[in-house]
């Protein structure tokens, strides 16, 4: 199985670095990152998955973070990530949208699992992906955890950009650039709309 990550693992484990100076520094021992933006830039994840709940745990004393997701869906994170088996969690189905139980309960297991309950755990707070029964759900199962918000801690490392993203913006703009100057050239009075898309396309 060959896996082809946008960027090298170096280019990975430089950023999940970043991310980790700033959770030190603002007494984080784990983050839990659940924007779909957020996780692809800290391991390449890139799946249509994010309408059931999906994340990527970082520990300030792991080598590698952990993925985490509907266990369908971590074939596609073995094959997008940088991240080795080892580090990808699928959980079953019996959690997708239960009135009986949540997937936050399963992830508190994880974290028990590895030793990770009793840690200052900082969550996505103010993110759209992160809701307000997943910190209580947290909140309860792991009483000895310290929650704290970790909203735009790995935001604010997105926004400075390496010279391999910068050249990566470049390409996708000359690609923007060839589209839309095939569009105008497409476009005439009498030209249908379905040729002019279909010369786009």
């Amino acid at each position: 199985m060959n896996k082809k990550p946008l960027f090298s693992e170096e280019i990975f484990r430089n950023r999940i670095r970043k991310v980790k100076e700033r959770m030190d520094h603002a007494g984080m021992e784990l983050l839990l990152v659940m924007d779909p933006a957020n996780m692809n830039y800290l391991t390449g994840y890139d799946g249509w998955s994010f309408y059931v709940h999906q994340g990527v745990v970082v520990f300030l004393d792991a080598d590698r973070p952990l993925w985490f997701g509907r266990q369908q869906d971590s074939n596609g994170a073995k094959l997008t990530t940088w991240l080795s088996e080892e580090d990808i969690y699928g959980y079953p189905d019996q959690y997708v949208q239960s009135r009986y139980t949540h997937t936050m309960r399963w992830v508190s297991d994880l974290l028990r699992e590895k030793g990770w309950d009793r840690r200052r755990l900082a969550v996505e707070m103010d993110g759209y992906w992160f809701s307000a029964r997943m910190y209580l759900i947290l909140a309860e199962e792991l009483p000895r955890a310290r929650l704290t918000d970790g909203t735009n801690l790995v935001n604010w490392v997105r926004a400075v950009k390496s010279p391999a993203e910068i050249a990566v913006m470049r390409e996708a703009a000359r690609i923007c650039e060839k589209t839309m100057k095939t569009a105008i050239d497409a476009i005439a009075v009498g030209t249908p709309q379905k040729e002019a898309a279909t010369r786009v396309c």
